[in-house]
Protein backbone atom coordinates (compact mmCIF):
# COMPACT_ATOMS: atom_id res chain seq x y z
CA UNK A 1 0.00 0.00 0.00
CA UNK A 2 1.22 3.38 -0.71
CA UNK A 3 1.64 6.16 2.01
CA UNK A 4 0.11 9.57 1.33
CA UNK A 5 3.69 11.02 1.00
CA UNK A 6 4.58 8.38 -1.50
CA UNK A 7 1.56 8.96 -3.31
CA UNK A 8 2.73 12.64 -3.59
CA UNK A 9 5.86 12.04 -4.64
CA UNK A 10 4.37 9.74 -7.29
CA UNK A 11 2.28 12.66 -8.89
CA UNK A 12 4.73 15.20 -8.58
CA UNK A 13 7.04 13.22 -10.73
CA UNK A 14 4.49 12.30 -13.02
CA UNK A 15 3.53 16.10 -13.27
CA UNK A 16 7.31 17.25 -14.34
CA UNK A 17 7.34 14.67 -16.32
CA UNK A 18 4.30 15.34 -18.25
CA UNK A 19 6.18 19.24 -18.46
CA UNK A 20 9.16 18.04 -19.42
CA UNK A 21 7.59 16.07 -22.69
CA UNK A 22 9.31 16.90 -25.84
CA UNK A 23 7.41 19.67 -28.48
CA UNK A 24 5.05 18.66 -30.92
CA UNK A 25 4.29 19.56 -34.28
CA UNK A 26 0.21 19.53 -33.92
CA UNK A 27 -2.38 21.08 -36.25
CA UNK A 28 -5.09 23.35 -34.83
CA UNK A 29 -7.82 20.85 -35.48
CA UNK A 30 -6.12 18.47 -33.75
CA UNK A 31 -5.52 20.56 -30.76
CA UNK A 32 -9.17 20.79 -30.36
CA UNK A 33 -9.55 16.98 -30.83
CA UNK A 34 -7.68 17.03 -28.04
CA UNK A 35 -9.46 19.53 -25.95
CA UNK A 36 -12.57 17.73 -26.49
CA UNK A 37 -11.09 14.68 -24.64
CA UNK A 38 -10.31 16.83 -21.46
CA UNK A 39 -10.94 15.36 -18.25
CA UNK A 40 -13.46 18.23 -17.65
CA UNK A 41 -15.35 18.13 -20.82
CA UNK A 42 -15.47 14.04 -20.61
CA UNK A 43 -16.74 14.44 -16.95
CA UNK A 44 -19.54 16.93 -18.48
CA UNK A 45 -20.76 14.45 -21.35
CA UNK A 46 -20.79 11.52 -19.08
CA UNK A 47 -23.11 13.89 -16.91
CA UNK A 48 -25.42 14.25 -19.69
CA UNK A 49 -25.33 11.23 -21.28
CA UNK A 50 -26.42 10.09 -17.88
CA UNK A 51 -29.22 12.49 -17.35
CA UNK A 52 -30.90 10.99 -20.50
CA UNK A 53 -30.90 7.68 -19.08
CA UNK A 54 -32.50 9.15 -16.46
CA UNK A 55 -35.10 10.52 -18.21
CA UNK A 56 -35.90 7.19 -19.94
CA UNK A 57 -36.08 5.92 -16.13
CA UNK A 58 -38.04 8.60 -14.72
CA UNK A 59 -40.80 7.09 -16.85
CA UNK A 60 -41.53 3.68 -16.08
CA UNK A 61 -43.41 1.76 -13.41
CA UNK A 62 -42.13 0.34 -10.18
CA UNK A 63 -41.62 -3.81 -10.24
CA UNK A 64 -44.53 -5.31 -9.27
CA UNK A 65 -44.28 -7.09 -5.75
CA UNK A 66 -45.28 -10.38 -5.46
CA UNK A 67 -46.35 -11.81 -2.71
CA UNK A 68 -46.81 -15.53 -0.81
CA UNK A 69 -48.14 -16.55 2.07
CA UNK A 70 -50.85 -18.57 4.20
CA UNK A 71 -54.45 -17.05 5.20
CA UNK A 72 -56.31 -17.98 8.42
CA UNK A 73 -53.91 -20.90 9.58
CA UNK A 74 -54.87 -22.33 13.31
CA UNK A 75 -51.77 -22.54 15.71
CA UNK A 76 -53.10 -25.16 18.51
CA UNK A 77 -54.63 -27.53 15.56
CA UNK A 78 -52.60 -27.07 12.13
CA UNK A 79 -54.16 -27.96 9.20
CA UNK A 80 -55.38 -26.62 5.80
CA UNK A 81 -59.21 -28.37 5.64
CA UNK A 82 -60.30 -27.95 9.72
CA UNK A 83 -61.38 -24.58 9.25
CA UNK A 84 -63.41 -22.88 6.20
CA UNK A 85 -61.21 -19.34 6.21
CA UNK A 86 -57.66 -21.06 5.85
CA UNK A 87 -56.09 -20.90 2.54
CA UNK A 88 -52.83 -20.38 0.49
CA UNK A 89 -52.17 -17.64 -1.24
CA UNK A 90 -50.34 -16.17 -3.94
CA UNK A 91 -50.51 -12.09 -5.07
CA UNK A 92 -49.43 -9.73 -7.24
CA UNK A 93 -49.53 -5.95 -6.96
CA UNK A 94 -48.48 -3.04 -8.98
CA UNK A 95 -48.01 0.12 -7.93
CA UNK A 96 -48.98 2.48 -10.81
CA UNK A 97 -47.43 6.38 -10.06
CA UNK A 98 -49.04 9.45 -11.66
CA UNK A 99 -48.06 9.87 -14.92
CA UNK A 100 -48.40 13.28 -15.08
CA UNK A 101 -45.40 13.05 -12.26
CA UNK A 102 -43.33 10.37 -13.87
CA UNK A 103 -43.43 12.86 -17.00
CA UNK A 104 -42.60 15.82 -15.40
CA UNK A 105 -39.57 13.95 -13.60
CA UNK A 106 -38.88 12.68 -16.91
CA UNK A 107 -38.98 16.06 -18.51
CA UNK A 108 -36.73 17.53 -15.80
CA UNK A 109 -33.96 15.32 -15.83
CA UNK A 110 -33.66 15.66 -20.13
CA UNK A 111 -33.75 19.58 -19.09
CA UNK A 112 -30.91 18.66 -16.85
CA UNK A 113 -28.62 16.69 -19.54
CA UNK A 114 -29.30 19.95 -22.12
CA UNK A 115 -27.90 21.85 -19.69
CA UNK A 116 -24.89 20.04 -18.86
CA UNK A 117 -24.74 20.13 -22.87
CA UNK A 118 -24.61 23.86 -22.97
CA UNK A 119 -22.21 23.45 -19.88
CA UNK A 120 -19.90 21.70 -21.99
CA UNK A 121 -20.03 23.51 -24.68
CA UNK A 122 -18.98 27.31 -23.06
CA UNK A 123 -15.89 24.75 -21.19
CA UNK A 124 -15.17 23.95 -24.54
CA UNK A 125 -15.06 27.62 -25.73
CA UNK A 126 -13.41 28.42 -22.85
CA UNK A 127 -10.67 25.99 -23.28
CA UNK A 128 -10.53 26.49 -26.96
CA UNK A 129 -10.39 30.41 -26.12
CA UNK A 130 -7.54 29.75 -24.12
CA UNK A 131 -5.56 27.37 -26.25
CA UNK A 132 -5.40 30.48 -28.77
CA UNK A 133 -4.66 33.02 -26.56
CA UNK A 134 -1.40 30.44 -24.92
CA UNK A 135 -0.31 30.52 -28.86
CA UNK A 136 -0.11 33.52 -29.32
CA UNK A 137 1.50 34.63 -26.08
CA UNK A 138 3.80 31.47 -26.62
CA UNK A 139 4.84 33.08 -29.98
CA UNK A 140 4.86 36.65 -28.83
CA UNK A 141 7.58 35.79 -26.00
CA UNK A 142 9.75 33.76 -28.30
CA UNK A 143 9.73 37.07 -30.30
CA UNK A 144 10.50 38.69 -26.82
CA UNK A 145 13.27 37.09 -26.44
CA UNK A 146 14.94 37.23 -29.73
CA UNK A 147 14.63 41.40 -29.45
CA UNK A 148 16.21 41.18 -26.22
CA UNK A 149 18.93 39.28 -27.40
CA UNK A 150 19.26 41.78 -29.95
CA UNK A 151 19.27 44.68 -27.11
CA UNK A 152 21.86 42.43 -25.40
CA UNK A 153 23.90 42.44 -28.29
CA UNK A 154 23.52 46.63 -28.86
CA UNK A 155 24.93 47.31 -25.64
CA UNK A 156 27.97 45.62 -26.21
CA UNK A 157 28.53 47.76 -29.10
CA UNK A 158 27.37 50.69 -27.33
CA UNK A 159 30.11 49.99 -24.55
CA UNK A 160 32.64 50.22 -26.80
CA UNK A 161 31.66 53.04 -27.98
CA UNK A 162 31.39 54.22 -24.36
CA UNK A 163 34.93 53.17 -23.72
CA UNK A 164 36.26 54.64 -27.12
CA UNK A 165 34.95 58.00 -25.61
CA UNK A 166 36.66 57.73 -22.40
CA UNK A 167 39.87 57.01 -24.22
CA UNK A 168 39.38 59.96 -26.36
CA UNK A 169 38.98 61.90 -23.10
CA UNK A 170 35.46 62.70 -23.49
CA UNK A 171 33.34 62.08 -20.07
CA UNK A 172 31.44 59.05 -20.40
CA UNK A 173 31.98 57.18 -17.00
CA UNK A 174 28.55 57.69 -16.24
CA UNK A 175 27.19 56.47 -19.42
CA UNK A 176 29.19 53.01 -18.37
CA UNK A 177 26.88 52.83 -15.41
CA UNK A 178 23.43 53.39 -17.30
CA UNK A 179 24.29 51.03 -19.91
CA UNK A 180 25.50 48.15 -17.05
CA UNK A 181 21.44 48.91 -15.31
CA UNK A 182 20.10 48.59 -18.61
CA UNK A 183 22.52 45.01 -19.29
CA UNK A 184 20.67 44.13 -15.77
CA UNK A 185 17.37 44.75 -16.51
CA UNK A 186 17.57 43.15 -19.91
CA UNK A 187 18.63 39.97 -18.41
CA UNK A 188 15.73 40.37 -15.65
CA UNK A 189 13.03 40.85 -18.20
CA UNK A 190 14.89 37.46 -20.39
CA UNK A 191 14.43 35.73 -16.68
CA UNK A 192 10.74 36.48 -16.30
CA UNK A 193 9.98 35.64 -19.90
CA UNK A 194 11.48 32.01 -19.64
CA UNK A 195 9.39 31.74 -16.36
CA UNK A 196 6.35 32.55 -17.74
CA UNK A 197 7.13 30.46 -21.03
CA UNK A 198 7.66 27.69 -18.71
CA UNK A 199 3.94 28.53 -17.18
CA UNK A 200 2.27 28.56 -20.57
CA UNK A 201 4.16 24.96 -21.66
CA UNK A 202 2.61 23.65 -18.32
CA UNK A 203 -0.84 24.97 -19.47
CA UNK A 204 -0.77 23.61 -22.44
CA UNK A 205 0.46 20.58 -21.44
CA UNK A 206 -2.79 20.35 -18.89
CA UNK A 207 -5.09 21.62 -22.06
CA UNK A 208 -3.69 18.67 -24.58
CA UNK A 209 -1.43 16.46 -23.42
CA UNK A 210 1.81 17.75 -24.73
CA UNK A 211 3.32 21.38 -25.65
CA UNK A 212 2.27 22.13 -29.31
CA UNK A 213 4.84 24.20 -31.71
CA UNK A 214 1.60 24.97 -33.79
CA UNK A 215 1.73 28.74 -34.72
CA UNK A 216 -0.76 30.92 -33.07
CA UNK A 217 -3.46 31.01 -35.84
CA UNK A 218 -5.07 34.51 -36.69
CA UNK A 219 -8.43 35.62 -34.48
CA UNK A 220 -10.65 38.45 -34.81
CA UNK A 221 -13.16 38.97 -32.13
CA UNK A 222 -16.58 38.26 -33.53
CA UNK A 223 -19.64 40.46 -33.45
CA UNK A 224 -22.49 40.50 -31.07
CA UNK A 225 -25.98 40.85 -32.29
CA UNK A 226 -27.00 42.09 -28.81
CA UNK A 227 -29.23 39.11 -28.39
CA UNK A 228 -28.84 37.54 -24.82
CA UNK A 229 -29.35 34.15 -25.93
CA UNK A 230 -25.88 34.74 -28.24
CA UNK A 231 -23.77 34.57 -25.06
CA UNK A 232 -23.08 30.79 -23.65
CA UNK A 233 -23.33 31.62 -19.93
CA UNK A 234 -27.08 32.98 -20.66
CA UNK A 235 -27.52 29.91 -22.63
CA UNK A 236 -26.76 27.49 -19.43
CA UNK A 237 -29.08 29.75 -17.31
CA UNK A 238 -31.82 29.24 -20.26
CA UNK A 239 -31.16 25.60 -19.54
CA UNK A 240 -31.42 26.35 -15.88
CA UNK A 241 -35.18 27.89 -16.59
CA UNK A 242 -36.33 24.96 -18.37
CA UNK A 243 -35.03 22.36 -15.71
CA UNK A 244 -37.25 24.54 -12.60
CA UNK A 245 -40.47 24.82 -15.26
CA UNK A 246 -40.44 20.82 -15.16
CA UNK A 247 -40.04 21.06 -11.23
CA UNK A 248 -43.32 23.05 -11.21
CA UNK A 249 -45.11 20.48 -12.99
CA UNK A 250 -43.89 17.75 -10.71
CA UNK A 251 -45.00 19.49 -7.84
CA UNK A 252 -48.65 20.37 -9.46
CA UNK A 253 -48.65 16.74 -10.36
CA UNK A 254 -47.91 15.83 -6.70
CA UNK A 255 -52.04 16.64 -6.36
CA UNK A 256 -53.04 13.58 -8.72
CA UNK A 257 -53.83 10.52 -7.98
CA UNK A 258 -50.95 7.57 -7.38
CA UNK A 259 -52.90 4.42 -8.36
CA UNK A 260 -52.45 0.79 -7.37
CA UNK A 261 -53.99 -2.81 -8.20
CA UNK A 262 -53.38 -5.99 -6.34
CA UNK A 263 -54.79 -9.20 -6.96
CA UNK A 264 -54.42 -12.38 -5.17
CA UNK A 265 -55.30 -16.20 -5.75
CA UNK A 266 -56.33 -18.06 -2.59
CA UNK A 267 -56.28 -21.89 -2.71
CA UNK A 268 -58.22 -23.18 -0.08
CA UNK A 269 -58.66 -27.65 0.28
CA UNK A 270 -61.53 -29.09 0.89
CA UNK A 271 -62.74 -29.82 4.68
CA UNK A 272 -65.52 -32.54 6.24
CA UNK A 273 -67.92 -29.64 6.76
CA UNK A 274 -66.97 -27.66 3.33
CA UNK A 275 -66.12 -27.37 -0.13
CA UNK A 276 -62.66 -26.89 -0.91
CA UNK A 277 -63.88 -23.67 -3.74
CA UNK A 278 -60.75 -21.21 -4.28
CA UNK A 279 -61.00 -17.14 -3.81
CA UNK A 280 -59.81 -14.54 -5.80
CA UNK A 281 -59.51 -11.03 -4.38
CA UNK A 282 -58.55 -8.08 -5.98
CA UNK A 283 -58.33 -4.21 -4.95
CA UNK A 284 -57.59 -0.82 -6.58
CA UNK A 285 -55.72 1.46 -4.50
CA UNK A 286 -55.70 5.41 -5.45
CA UNK A 287 -53.83 8.40 -3.19
CA UNK A 288 -55.48 11.19 -1.66
CA UNK A 289 -54.02 14.72 -1.09
CA UNK A 290 -55.25 14.91 2.23
CA UNK A 291 -51.90 16.20 4.04
CA UNK A 292 -51.42 18.82 0.99
CA UNK A 293 -51.14 21.80 3.06
CA UNK A 294 -48.25 20.64 4.46
CA UNK A 295 -46.90 18.50 1.82
CA UNK A 296 -47.69 19.33 -1.36
CA UNK A 297 -48.36 23.02 -1.34
CA UNK A 298 -45.32 23.89 0.44
CA UNK A 299 -43.53 21.55 -2.48
CA UNK A 300 -45.27 23.90 -5.11
CA UNK A 301 -44.50 26.97 -3.53
CA UNK A 302 -40.58 26.08 -3.58
CA UNK A 303 -40.82 25.04 -6.73
CA UNK A 304 -41.85 28.62 -7.90
CA UNK A 305 -39.57 30.00 -6.08
CA UNK A 306 -36.79 28.42 -7.58
CA UNK A 307 -38.17 29.31 -10.99
CA UNK A 308 -38.21 32.89 -10.09
CA UNK A 309 -34.36 32.16 -8.71
CA UNK A 310 -33.84 30.73 -11.74
CA UNK A 311 -35.30 34.02 -14.30
CA UNK A 312 -32.96 36.03 -12.10
CA UNK A 313 -30.01 33.82 -12.61
CA UNK A 314 -31.02 34.60 -16.03
CA UNK A 315 -30.88 38.22 -15.73
CA UNK A 316 -27.86 38.04 -14.02
CA UNK A 317 -26.12 35.96 -16.42
CA UNK A 318 -27.24 38.36 -19.69
CA UNK A 319 -25.75 41.21 -17.34
CA UNK A 320 -22.54 39.87 -16.69
CA UNK A 321 -21.87 38.17 -20.00
CA UNK A 322 -22.77 41.34 -21.41
CA UNK A 323 -20.57 43.46 -19.56
CA UNK A 324 -17.68 40.80 -20.32
CA UNK A 325 -18.30 41.17 -23.44
CA UNK A 326 -17.70 44.90 -23.53
CA UNK A 327 -14.65 45.09 -21.26
CA UNK A 328 -13.00 42.18 -23.67
CA UNK A 329 -13.97 44.77 -26.32
CA UNK A 330 -12.70 47.23 -24.59
CA UNK A 331 -9.52 45.54 -24.10
CA UNK A 332 -8.85 44.31 -27.67
CA UNK A 333 -9.35 48.11 -29.09
CA UNK A 334 -7.12 49.38 -26.20
CA UNK A 335 -4.64 46.83 -27.76
CA UNK A 336 -4.90 47.98 -31.34
CA UNK A 337 -4.96 51.20 -30.55
CA UNK A 338 -1.41 50.76 -28.73
CA UNK A 339 -0.13 48.95 -31.45
CA UNK A 340 -0.30 52.06 -33.96
CA UNK A 341 1.17 54.03 -31.22
CA UNK A 342 4.18 52.17 -30.61
CA UNK A 343 3.97 51.76 -34.79
CA UNK A 344 3.90 55.32 -34.93
CA UNK A 345 6.68 55.90 -32.30
CA UNK A 346 9.09 53.66 -34.04
CA UNK A 347 8.60 55.70 -37.43
CA UNK A 348 9.66 58.85 -35.65
CA UNK A 349 12.64 56.89 -34.04
CA UNK A 350 13.80 55.91 -37.69
CA UNK A 351 13.83 59.08 -38.77
CA UNK A 352 15.59 60.80 -35.81
CA UNK A 353 18.48 57.67 -36.27
CA UNK A 354 18.68 59.01 -40.22
CA UNK A 355 19.60 62.47 -39.36
CA UNK A 356 21.74 61.27 -36.47
CA UNK A 357 23.79 58.85 -39.10
CA UNK A 358 23.80 61.91 -41.25
CA UNK A 359 25.30 64.18 -38.58
CA UNK A 360 27.96 61.00 -37.41
CA UNK A 361 28.99 60.49 -41.15
CA UNK A 362 29.22 64.62 -41.47
CA UNK A 363 31.90 64.36 -38.78
CA UNK A 364 30.15 65.52 -36.00
CA UNK A 365 29.23 63.83 -32.84
CA UNK A 366 29.36 59.98 -31.86
CA UNK A 367 28.03 56.87 -32.98
CA UNK A 368 26.16 56.28 -29.50
CA UNK A 369 22.51 58.17 -30.33
CA UNK A 370 22.53 55.99 -33.36
CA UNK A 371 22.83 52.42 -30.92
CA UNK A 372 20.74 54.37 -28.33
CA UNK A 373 17.98 54.90 -31.44
CA UNK A 374 18.08 51.06 -32.46
CA UNK A 375 17.71 49.95 -29.02
CA UNK A 376 14.71 51.79 -28.32
CA UNK A 377 13.36 50.62 -31.78
CA UNK A 378 14.26 47.14 -30.74
CA UNK A 379 12.04 48.16 -27.05
CA UNK A 380 9.32 49.33 -28.82
CA UNK A 381 9.16 46.10 -31.11
CA UNK A 382 9.15 44.17 -27.95
CA UNK A 383 6.06 46.06 -26.98
CA UNK A 384 3.97 45.73 -30.02
CA UNK A 385 4.54 41.79 -29.54
CA UNK A 386 3.18 42.15 -26.14
CA UNK A 387 0.44 44.10 -27.11
CA UNK A 388 -0.25 41.00 -30.00
CA UNK A 389 -0.64 38.96 -27.40
CA UNK A 390 -2.88 40.70 -25.26
CA UNK A 391 -4.82 41.93 -28.47
CA UNK A 392 -5.11 37.92 -29.72
CA UNK A 393 -6.05 37.22 -25.85
CA UNK A 394 -8.81 39.11 -25.61
CA UNK A 395 -10.00 38.15 -28.94
CA UNK A 396 -9.85 34.54 -28.34
CA UNK A 397 -12.05 35.17 -24.83
CA UNK A 398 -14.54 37.44 -26.81
CA UNK A 399 -15.08 34.18 -29.17
CA UNK A 400 -14.82 32.30 -26.12
CA UNK A 401 -18.24 34.05 -24.70
CA UNK A 402 -20.35 33.78 -27.84
CA UNK A 403 -21.68 30.74 -29.62
CA UNK A 404 -20.40 30.14 -33.04
CA UNK A 405 -22.40 29.44 -35.60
Amino acid sequence: MYSPLRNGLLFAALALAAVALPAASQSLEELDARLRQHPSIEALTQRADAGRERAVAATALPDPVVSLGVNNFPIFDPSFNAFLPTNKAVGVSQAIPSRAGREARSGEARAMAVQTDRLRDAQLAMLHGELVALLHEKQSIAGQQELAESRRVKYDELTEVAAAEIDAGRPAVFRLAEIEAERTRVARELVVLKQREAEIDARLVDLTGLVPTTPAPPVEPASWSGEARDFHAVRVAEAGMDVAGYAIDGAEAAWKPNWGAQLTYQQRDAGANFAGDDWVSGMVTFSVPFWSGRSQAPRLRAAKADRASAEMQYQAAARSAAARYAAETAAWKAAKETIAVLAQNIAAVDDEIAAQLTIYESGVGTYAPIIDGEIAILKLRADIAAEEARRAGAASRINALLVQP
